[in-house]
């Protein structure tokens, strides 16, 4: 892992075409742009936590929820 020391105003840049700007900080948080180019997804890490997470509960109930259909059919 690379860690950066930035101050508001600052950026990074990612390759060519990605750049990571503070906006604003304040205490116990930074606010955080990013330009990048619109084919690539930028998504927090917690929503793909929270997406991956839904998603394998929904696999889980569909999986009983088979299971049921077919003890019922064999009956």
């Amino acid at each position: 892992m690379l860690i950066l020391s930035r101050k508001e105003n600052e950026s990074i840049r990612i390759g060519e075409d990605i750049e990571i700007k503070i906006v604003q900080t304040g205490k116990g948080y930074a606010k955080i742009g990013i330009e990048a180019p619109k084919s690539l997804m930028i998504l927090r890490k917690e929503l793909i936590t929270q997406i991956k997470d839904e998603n394998l509960h929904s696999v889980v109930q569909k999986e009983i929820k088979l299971d049921d259909l077919s003890k019922k059919l064999k009956k």
